[in-house]
Protein backbone atom coordinates (compact mmCIF):
# COMPACT_ATOMS: atom_id res chain seq x y z
CA UNK A 1 0.00 0.00 0.00
CA UNK A 2 1.50 3.64 -1.10
CA UNK A 3 2.36 6.00 1.91
CA UNK A 4 -0.30 8.71 2.32
CA UNK A 5 1.02 11.79 3.28
CA UNK A 6 -0.50 13.80 6.02
CA UNK A 7 -2.40 12.80 9.35
CA UNK A 8 -5.84 10.57 9.20
CA UNK A 9 -8.97 11.95 10.11
CA UNK A 10 -10.48 9.83 12.41
CA UNK A 11 -14.00 11.63 12.66
CA UNK A 12 -16.05 8.35 13.71
CA UNK A 13 -18.26 9.05 16.75
CA UNK A 14 -15.90 7.25 19.04
CA UNK A 15 -13.21 5.67 19.44
CA UNK A 16 -11.99 9.30 19.01
CA UNK A 17 -8.36 10.39 18.38
CA UNK A 18 -5.95 10.13 21.51
CA UNK A 19 -3.98 13.49 22.25
CA UNK A 20 -0.33 13.01 22.46
CA UNK A 21 -0.46 13.45 25.99
CA UNK A 22 -2.04 10.78 26.72
CA UNK A 23 -0.39 8.71 24.46
CA UNK A 24 2.99 9.21 26.49
CA UNK A 25 0.94 8.91 29.39
CA UNK A 26 0.22 5.14 28.78
CA UNK A 27 3.62 4.38 27.56
CA UNK A 28 4.91 4.58 30.75
CA UNK A 29 6.42 1.52 32.46
CA UNK A 30 3.62 -1.11 34.11
CA UNK A 31 4.24 -1.12 37.79
CA UNK A 32 2.74 -3.70 40.49
CA UNK A 33 -0.69 -3.64 41.08
CA UNK A 34 -0.49 -4.78 44.61
CA UNK A 35 2.32 -2.84 45.70
CA UNK A 36 2.32 0.37 47.13
CA UNK A 37 2.71 3.00 44.16
CA UNK A 38 -0.51 1.51 42.68
CA UNK A 39 -2.70 3.02 45.50
CA UNK A 40 -2.06 6.64 44.80
CA UNK A 41 -3.06 6.38 41.40
CA UNK A 42 -6.02 4.19 41.83
CA UNK A 43 -7.39 7.04 44.48
CA UNK A 44 -6.76 9.84 41.57
CA UNK A 45 -8.53 7.96 38.61
CA UNK A 46 -11.58 6.67 40.87
CA UNK A 47 -12.13 10.41 42.89
CA UNK A 48 -11.40 12.39 39.30
CA UNK A 49 -14.51 10.09 37.62
CA UNK A 50 -16.79 11.04 40.30
CA UNK A 51 -15.71 14.73 39.95
CA UNK A 52 -16.43 13.95 35.78
CA UNK A 53 -19.67 12.23 36.66
CA UNK A 54 -20.75 15.01 39.00
CA UNK A 55 -21.29 12.57 41.71
CA UNK A 56 -20.46 12.21 45.22
CA UNK A 57 -21.34 8.31 45.14
CA UNK A 58 -18.89 5.77 44.24
CA UNK A 59 -17.72 5.09 40.25
CA UNK A 60 -16.98 1.40 39.55
CA UNK A 61 -13.85 0.99 36.80
CA UNK A 62 -13.81 -2.42 34.61
CA UNK A 63 -11.25 -3.07 32.09
CA UNK A 64 -13.80 -3.76 29.86
CA UNK A 65 -15.73 -1.85 26.29
CA UNK A 66 -18.87 -0.11 27.19
CA UNK A 67 -20.80 -3.24 26.17
CA UNK A 68 -19.09 -4.45 29.43
CA UNK A 69 -20.63 -2.06 31.20
CA UNK A 70 -23.69 -2.43 30.63
CA UNK A 71 -23.56 -6.07 31.63
CA UNK A 72 -22.41 -5.11 35.20
CA UNK A 73 -25.22 -2.48 35.42
CA UNK A 74 -28.26 -4.63 34.08
CA UNK A 75 -26.54 -8.03 36.53
CA UNK A 76 -25.98 -6.19 39.66
CA UNK A 77 -29.45 -3.94 39.65
CA UNK A 78 -31.74 -6.77 37.98
CA UNK A 79 -32.10 -10.47 38.16
CA UNK A 80 -34.00 -12.62 35.59
CA UNK A 81 -37.77 -12.13 35.32
CA UNK A 82 -37.66 -8.61 37.01
CA UNK A 83 -39.51 -6.01 34.58
CA UNK A 84 -37.35 -3.82 32.43
CA UNK A 85 -39.13 -0.33 30.36
CA UNK A 86 -36.84 0.38 27.53
CA UNK A 87 -36.92 3.45 25.57
CA UNK A 88 -36.24 3.18 21.54
CA UNK A 89 -33.59 6.13 20.58
CA UNK A 90 -31.44 4.14 18.20
CA UNK A 91 -29.17 1.24 17.73
CA UNK A 92 -27.78 1.41 21.14
CA UNK A 93 -30.89 1.44 23.20
CA UNK A 94 -31.45 -1.29 20.69
CA UNK A 95 -28.93 -3.54 22.07
CA UNK A 96 -28.93 -2.84 25.66
CA UNK A 97 -32.33 -4.21 25.33
CA UNK A 98 -31.31 -6.87 23.43
CA UNK A 99 -28.63 -8.28 26.19
CA UNK A 100 -31.18 -7.70 28.59
CA UNK A 101 -33.21 -9.75 27.10
CA UNK A 102 -30.33 -12.63 26.78
CA UNK A 103 -30.06 -12.23 30.73
CA UNK A 104 -33.27 -13.43 31.55
CA UNK A 105 -34.44 -9.72 32.07
CA UNK A 106 -38.72 -9.26 30.80
CA UNK A 107 -38.12 -6.05 28.95
CA UNK A 108 -41.15 -3.64 27.07
CA UNK A 109 -39.62 -1.37 24.54
CA UNK A 110 -41.29 2.29 23.81
CA UNK A 111 -41.03 2.33 20.31
CA UNK A 112 -38.89 5.87 19.09
CA UNK A 113 -38.55 6.16 15.20
CA UNK A 114 -34.52 6.95 15.46
CA UNK A 115 -35.07 10.87 15.11
CA UNK A 116 -36.62 12.06 18.29
CA UNK A 117 -34.70 11.50 21.91
CA UNK A 118 -37.10 10.12 24.78
CA UNK A 119 -40.15 11.36 25.43
CA UNK A 120 -40.57 12.03 29.47
CA UNK A 121 -44.49 12.05 29.36
CA UNK A 122 -44.50 8.98 27.29
CA UNK A 123 -42.75 7.42 30.22
CA UNK A 124 -44.83 8.73 33.00
CA UNK A 125 -47.99 7.08 30.98
CA UNK A 126 -46.74 3.69 31.24
CA UNK A 127 -45.53 3.95 34.77
CA UNK A 128 -49.17 5.19 35.69
CA UNK A 129 -50.67 1.97 34.77
CA UNK A 130 -48.20 0.14 36.33
CA UNK A 131 -50.14 0.70 39.97
CA UNK A 132 -48.37 -2.61 41.52
CA UNK A 133 -44.67 -1.45 40.66
CA UNK A 134 -43.69 -4.40 38.82
CA UNK A 135 -41.46 -2.33 36.18
CA UNK A 136 -38.39 -2.72 38.26
CA UNK A 137 -36.09 -0.16 36.04
CA UNK A 138 -36.41 2.78 33.10
CA UNK A 139 -33.41 1.74 31.08
CA UNK A 140 -32.77 4.98 28.05
CA UNK A 141 -29.89 6.28 26.47
CA UNK A 142 -28.83 9.74 27.32
CA UNK A 143 -26.69 10.40 24.32
CA UNK A 144 -27.82 8.28 21.28
CA UNK A 145 -24.27 7.87 19.23
CA UNK A 146 -26.52 5.85 16.27
CA UNK A 147 -28.52 9.21 15.60
CA UNK A 148 -26.90 12.13 16.96
CA UNK A 149 -29.64 12.51 19.98
CA UNK A 150 -29.11 13.74 23.47
CA UNK A 151 -32.50 13.05 25.36
CA UNK A 152 -33.63 15.07 29.16
CA UNK A 153 -32.40 12.69 31.50
CA UNK A 154 -33.50 14.85 34.51
CA UNK A 155 -37.33 14.74 32.59
CA UNK A 156 -37.10 10.89 32.96
CA UNK A 157 -36.48 11.06 36.65
CA UNK A 158 -39.15 13.92 36.96
CA UNK A 159 -41.51 11.38 35.27
CA UNK A 160 -40.58 8.57 37.42
CA UNK A 161 -40.97 10.87 40.76
CA UNK A 162 -44.21 12.42 39.44
CA UNK A 163 -45.97 9.08 39.52
CA UNK A 164 -44.42 7.77 42.99
CA UNK A 165 -42.69 4.78 41.02
CA UNK A 166 -40.50 2.72 42.42
CA UNK A 167 -37.90 2.06 39.38
CA UNK A 168 -34.60 2.77 39.05
CA UNK A 169 -33.52 4.86 36.61
CA UNK A 170 -30.59 3.43 34.31
CA UNK A 171 -28.55 5.24 31.46
CA UNK A 172 -26.06 4.67 28.95
CA UNK A 173 -24.04 7.94 28.22
CA UNK A 174 -20.96 6.11 26.69
CA UNK A 175 -20.87 8.89 24.09
CA UNK A 176 -21.67 11.67 26.36
CA UNK A 177 -19.64 11.70 28.96
CA UNK A 178 -17.45 14.59 29.10
CA UNK A 179 -18.55 15.92 25.85
CA UNK A 180 -21.54 17.16 27.11
CA UNK A 181 -23.02 17.96 30.47
CA UNK A 182 -24.27 15.30 32.85
CA UNK A 183 -24.69 15.10 35.93
CA UNK A 184 -25.61 12.14 37.70
CA UNK A 185 -26.56 13.03 41.29
CA UNK A 186 -28.49 16.01 40.09
CA UNK A 187 -30.51 14.30 37.40
CA UNK A 188 -31.04 11.69 39.64
CA UNK A 189 -29.67 8.53 37.86
CA UNK A 190 -29.16 5.44 40.11
CA UNK A 191 -26.42 3.83 37.77
CA UNK A 192 -24.52 5.83 34.59
CA UNK A 193 -22.99 3.42 32.28
CA UNK A 194 -19.76 5.20 30.15
CA UNK A 195 -16.64 4.36 28.10
CA UNK A 196 -13.44 5.76 27.77
CA UNK A 197 -12.80 5.75 24.40
CA UNK A 198 -15.34 8.84 23.56
CA UNK A 199 -15.48 12.29 25.37
CA UNK A 200 -12.77 11.33 27.90
CA UNK A 201 -10.26 10.93 24.64
CA UNK A 202 -8.86 7.54 25.86
CA UNK A 203 -8.39 3.95 23.74
CA UNK A 204 -11.61 1.41 24.25
CA UNK A 205 -10.86 -0.63 27.28
CA UNK A 206 -12.34 0.74 30.25
CA UNK A 207 -16.29 0.40 31.14
CA UNK A 208 -17.45 3.00 33.85
CA UNK A 209 -20.62 2.59 36.49
CA UNK A 210 -21.69 5.32 38.72
CA UNK A 211 -23.82 4.41 41.16
CA UNK A 212 -25.95 5.54 44.09
CA UNK A 213 -27.56 4.39 47.20
CA UNK A 214 -30.64 3.27 45.62
CA UNK A 215 -28.83 0.76 43.32
CA UNK A 216 -26.33 -0.24 45.80
CA UNK A 217 -29.21 -1.36 48.37
CA UNK A 218 -30.63 -3.35 44.76
CA UNK A 219 -27.40 -4.81 43.84
CA UNK A 220 -26.92 -5.54 47.81
CA UNK A 221 -30.15 -7.47 48.22
CA UNK A 222 -30.49 -8.87 44.61
CA UNK A 223 -29.49 -8.79 41.07
CA UNK A 224 -28.40 -11.47 39.46
CA UNK A 225 -25.46 -13.95 40.10
CA UNK A 226 -22.22 -12.19 39.22
CA UNK A 227 -18.35 -12.23 40.01
CA UNK A 228 -16.72 -10.46 37.21
CA UNK A 229 -18.85 -7.67 37.29
CA UNK A 230 -19.74 -7.44 40.92
CA UNK A 231 -20.01 -3.69 42.53
CA UNK A 232 -19.41 -4.86 46.34
CA UNK A 233 -16.47 -6.46 45.31
CA UNK A 234 -14.82 -3.76 43.78
CA UNK A 235 -15.77 -1.08 45.97
CA UNK A 236 -14.25 -3.21 48.46
CA UNK A 237 -11.27 -3.04 47.02
CA UNK A 238 -11.36 0.52 45.60
CA UNK A 239 -11.57 1.77 49.38
CA UNK A 240 -7.50 1.90 49.43
CA UNK A 241 -7.01 2.46 45.62
CA UNK A 242 -6.96 -1.19 44.47
CA UNK A 243 -8.77 -3.80 42.41
CA UNK A 244 -9.80 -6.84 43.29
CA UNK A 245 -8.37 -8.75 39.97
CA UNK A 246 -5.62 -7.13 37.36
CA UNK A 247 -6.75 -3.98 36.30
CA UNK A 248 -5.72 -2.04 32.62
CA UNK A 249 -2.67 -0.38 34.29
CA UNK A 250 -1.19 1.69 31.54
CA UNK A 251 -4.97 2.25 30.81
CA UNK A 252 -5.54 3.90 34.18
CA UNK A 253 -2.15 6.14 33.44
CA UNK A 254 -4.20 7.33 30.49
CA UNK A 255 -7.15 8.24 32.66
CA UNK A 256 -5.48 9.70 35.23
CA UNK A 257 -3.91 12.28 32.42
CA UNK A 258 -7.38 12.25 30.67
CA UNK A 259 -8.80 13.76 33.52
CA UNK A 260 -6.49 16.92 34.10
CA UNK A 261 -6.62 17.75 31.03
CA UNK A 262 -10.53 17.69 31.19
CA UNK A 263 -9.90 19.78 34.33
CA UNK A 264 -7.46 21.87 33.26
CA UNK A 265 -9.27 23.28 30.17
CA UNK A 266 -12.69 23.17 32.93
CA UNK A 267 -15.59 20.91 32.22
CA UNK A 268 -17.86 23.91 31.33
CA UNK A 269 -15.22 24.90 29.13
CA UNK A 270 -15.10 21.68 26.70
CA UNK A 271 -19.47 21.77 26.62
CA UNK A 272 -19.13 25.06 25.73
CA UNK A 273 -16.67 24.25 23.08
CA UNK A 274 -18.60 21.26 22.07
CA UNK A 275 -21.21 23.69 21.40
CA UNK A 276 -19.92 25.48 19.39
CA UNK A 277 -18.89 22.90 17.34
CA UNK A 278 -21.62 21.16 17.48
CA UNK A 279 -23.24 24.26 15.88
CA UNK A 280 -21.33 25.02 13.36
CA UNK A 281 -21.32 21.61 11.96
CA UNK A 282 -25.26 21.91 11.90
CA UNK A 283 -24.68 25.37 9.93
CA UNK A 284 -22.66 23.15 7.32
CA UNK A 285 -25.54 20.62 7.04
CA UNK A 286 -28.27 23.38 7.10
CA UNK A 287 -26.85 25.35 3.86
CA UNK A 288 -25.79 22.17 2.08
CA UNK A 289 -29.48 21.89 2.15
CA UNK A 290 -29.34 17.90 3.52
CA UNK A 291 -31.58 17.27 6.51
CA UNK A 292 -30.01 15.91 9.75
CA UNK A 293 -30.76 12.90 11.54
CA UNK A 294 -31.93 14.34 14.63
CA UNK A 295 -35.73 16.51 14.15
CA UNK A 296 -35.59 18.40 17.40
CA UNK A 297 -33.18 21.41 17.75
CA UNK A 298 -33.01 21.05 21.45
CA UNK A 299 -32.00 17.35 21.12
CA UNK A 300 -29.08 18.11 18.60
CA UNK A 301 -25.79 15.92 20.05
CA UNK A 302 -23.14 18.65 20.30
CA UNK A 303 -20.53 15.44 19.88
CA UNK A 304 -21.48 13.87 16.45
CA UNK A 305 -23.85 15.32 13.67
CA UNK A 306 -25.86 12.42 12.08
CA UNK A 307 -27.12 13.71 8.27
CA UNK A 308 -29.64 12.09 5.98
CA UNK A 309 -28.59 11.08 2.59
CA UNK A 310 -31.38 12.26 -0.18
CA UNK A 311 -33.42 9.53 -1.62
CA UNK A 312 -31.55 6.92 -3.95
CA UNK A 313 -28.37 7.83 -2.55
CA UNK A 314 -26.07 5.47 -0.29
CA UNK A 315 -24.44 7.03 2.56
CA UNK A 316 -21.92 4.59 2.61
CA UNK A 317 -20.97 5.20 -0.54
CA UNK A 318 -20.52 8.49 0.35
CA UNK A 319 -18.16 7.39 3.11
CA UNK A 320 -15.96 5.48 0.83
CA UNK A 321 -15.54 8.13 -1.28
CA UNK A 322 -14.09 10.42 1.14
CA UNK A 323 -12.02 7.26 2.82
CA UNK A 324 -10.21 7.18 -0.51
CA UNK A 325 -9.92 10.88 -1.73
CA UNK A 326 -8.98 12.44 1.44
CA UNK A 327 -8.27 10.02 4.04
CA UNK A 328 -10.80 10.91 6.48
CA UNK A 329 -13.19 8.15 8.48
CA UNK A 330 -16.67 8.78 9.11
CA UNK A 331 -19.23 6.94 11.25
CA UNK A 332 -21.60 5.01 9.06
CA UNK A 333 -25.34 4.40 9.84
CA UNK A 334 -26.30 1.42 11.94
CA UNK A 335 -29.60 -0.57 12.10
CA UNK A 336 -32.37 1.16 10.55
CA UNK A 337 -30.59 4.16 8.76
CA UNK A 338 -27.59 1.83 7.54
CA UNK A 339 -26.98 3.14 4.29
CA UNK A 340 -29.17 6.32 4.64
CA UNK A 341 -26.59 8.02 6.99
CA UNK A 342 -23.57 8.79 7.99
CA UNK A 343 -22.26 10.62 11.04
CA UNK A 344 -19.61 13.06 11.27
CA UNK A 345 -17.84 12.48 15.11
CA UNK A 346 -16.37 16.27 16.35
CA UNK A 347 -15.94 14.96 20.10
CA UNK A 348 -12.69 14.99 22.56
CA UNK A 349 -9.66 16.67 21.21
CA UNK A 350 -11.15 18.63 18.71
CA UNK A 351 -10.51 22.35 17.89
CA UNK A 352 -12.03 25.16 15.03
CA UNK A 353 -9.47 24.33 12.40
CA UNK A 354 -10.04 20.66 12.59
CA UNK A 355 -13.63 20.80 12.27
CA UNK A 356 -12.89 22.89 9.30
CA UNK A 357 -10.74 20.56 7.27
CA UNK A 358 -13.28 17.62 8.04
CA UNK A 359 -16.05 19.89 6.62
CA UNK A 360 -14.01 20.69 4.00
CA UNK A 361 -13.63 17.12 3.21
CA UNK A 362 -17.20 16.14 3.40
CA UNK A 363 -18.48 18.99 0.79
CA UNK A 364 -15.61 17.79 -1.82
CA UNK A 365 -16.90 14.34 -1.14
CA UNK A 366 -20.35 15.24 -1.63
CA UNK A 367 -19.44 16.61 -4.69
CA UNK A 368 -17.63 13.51 -6.11
CA UNK A 369 -20.46 11.44 -4.93
CA UNK A 370 -22.73 13.23 -7.26
CA UNK A 371 -24.57 13.78 -3.94
CA UNK A 372 -27.36 16.58 -4.55
CA UNK A 373 -26.94 19.59 -2.26
CA UNK A 374 -25.84 23.34 -2.01
CA UNK A 375 -22.64 24.77 -1.72
CA UNK A 376 -20.98 26.85 0.79
CA UNK A 377 -21.21 24.85 3.65
CA UNK A 378 -17.85 25.27 4.30
CA UNK A 379 -18.04 29.11 4.21
CA UNK A 380 -21.16 28.86 6.46
CA UNK A 381 -19.60 27.19 9.45
CA UNK A 382 -16.36 29.24 8.81
CA UNK A 383 -18.20 32.81 9.17
CA UNK A 384 -19.83 30.82 12.30
CA UNK A 385 -16.61 30.19 13.83
CA UNK A 386 -15.11 33.41 13.55
CA UNK A 387 -17.84 35.32 14.66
Amino acid sequence: MAYRAGRHFLQIPGPSPVPDRISRAIDAAVIDHRGPNFSDLGLSVLSGMQRIFKTEAPVVIYPSSGTGAWEACLSNALKAGDQVLFYETGQFATLWKQMADRLGIETEFLAGDWRNGVDADRIEARLRQDTKHAIKAVCCVHHETSCGITSDIAAVRQAIDVVGHSALLLVDSISGLASVDYEHDKWGADVTVSGSQKGLMMPPGLGFNALSDRALEAAKNGGSQRSYWDWQEMLASNTSGYFPYTPATTLLYGLREAIAMLEEEGLDNVFSRHQRLGDACREAVAVWDLQTVCQNPNEHSNALTGIMMPEGHDADRVREVILNKFDMSLGTGLGKIKGKAFRIGHLGDINDLTLMGVLCGVEMGLDLAGVPHQSGGVEAAMRFLSR
